[in-house]
């Protein structure tokens, strides 16, 4: 693999954990570092760090306050 892509991977721990799960990237950095990117957003969805996840998971954080503040006041009542 060219160093500037191993150097590159090594700057971030998320890549670098995630090149250790998916062995194939290691192989296809070899052949084509041009798809570096690609691995990048692979990562990015496989940790889900996507900000269509990260919607998500706000979404469903402020669902469940609703639903507390919700059972809360029923309580009161």
């Amino acid at each position: 693999m060219r160093k500037e892509v191993m150097q590159y991977i090594r700057q971030k721990k998320m890549l670098q954990s995630f090149i250790r799960e998916q062995p194939r990237w290691y192989r296809l950095l070899s052949r084509y570092p041009h798809k570096l990117p690609s691995f990048e957003l692979e990562a990015l969805h496989y940790y889900k760090q996507t900000i269509p996840h990260k919607v998500e998971k706000i979404a469903n954080s402020l669902q469940m306050a609703s639903l507390m503040l919700h059972m809360f006041q029923a309580m009161r009542d």
